[in-house]
């Protein structure tokens, strides 16, 4: 493998800087949707995915691949918002092991109450402080680092 390639002073400054807001935009927004909401972060993720489905339902394992969740991680959080109203599970018609996942009327309640606030959240935070060109940027930045890293889980990447 060699001499690891050390960060110089300006990569270690923006990873470090990435690190540093990845964690207080989650602790944030998360704050701010528990605050007014009473939903966490993954609350909302949970609910605004499933409210962007036609009929409000979708199976687990095609919103776990949404959330880039583990399987068990998806089954504990959907009881816990199970016991709250949020969303029911129930067995699947066609596959008769599987299941669906649907909104209640109580979680498309919330997600339709906290989304214009959490909206306004993102711009006030991010999106109405950046210019045009930073915002084009951190797209870029994003999709770039994304494929680099379906490339490296499917191993195609050179080393």
């Amino acid at each position: 493998m060699g001499e690891p390639r050390w960060l110089d002073e300006r990569e270690a400054r923006a990873w470090r800087g990435l690190m540093a807001m990845q964690v207080d935009l989650a602790e944030f927004l998360d704050r701010r949707l528990r605050t007014r909401c009473g939903l966490s972060g993954a609350d909302y993720e949970v609910l605004a995915h499933l409210s962007e489905t036609p009929d409000g339902c979708v199976r687990p394992f095609v919103l776990g691949r949404y959330l880039g969740w583990e399987k068990g991680r998806l089954s504990q959080h959907l009881g816990r918002m199970e016991r709250r109203g949020l969303v029911t599970r129930d067995r699947c018609p066609t596959d008769q092991r599987g299941a669906i996942v649907t909104l209640t009327p109580r979680g498309r309640d919330l997600i339709e109450a906290a989304a214009p606030q959490h909206v306004a959240d993102v711009r006030e935070a991010v999106v109405d402080h950046l210019t045009a060109a930073e915002l084009e940027a951190l797209a870029a930045i994003g999709e770039t680092v994304r494929a680099r890293l379906a490339a490296l889980d499917e191993g195609r990447a050179e080393p």
